[in-house]
């Protein structure tokens, strides 16, 4: 059950002054189906409410291993707002779209 004035509206409604951009990292092993889930849901996310403002860079772990080592990466699929302030970090499926949104924007 969602709480009063938590709506993903709301969120969009009093965020108005926020900046441009959103900068977006999401980390994922290989084409898993967890991985595959997580680069959909994250997309929704980005193609939806941000679109035009977020700046959304997909890293496989399996690619490009000293990227998941410099961000510190234990646990994939992990998405990570670095910008703006402040920071989140995201671990799971990503399937959560409502909840994820509602803190990238706070």
């Amino acid at each position: 059950m969602e709480k009063p004035g938590s709506s993903t509206e709301e969120y969009i409604r009093v965020t108005e002054d926020t900046p441009k951009k959103y900068s977006l990292f999401l980390y994922i092993a290989g084409s898993t189906p967890r991985s595959r889930r997580a680069v959909i849901n994250v997309r929704k996310i980005c193609e939806g409410l941000l679109k035009e403002i977020c700046d959304l860079q997909v890293i496989d772990i399996f690619q490009q291993p000293l990227v998941a080592k410099t961000d510190q990466i234990i646990a994939v699929p992990t998405l990570i707002k670095k910008f703006p302030n402040p920071s989140r970090l995201f671990i799971g499926d990503m399937s959560n779209t409502d909840d994820i949104l509602a803190a990238i924007l706070d």
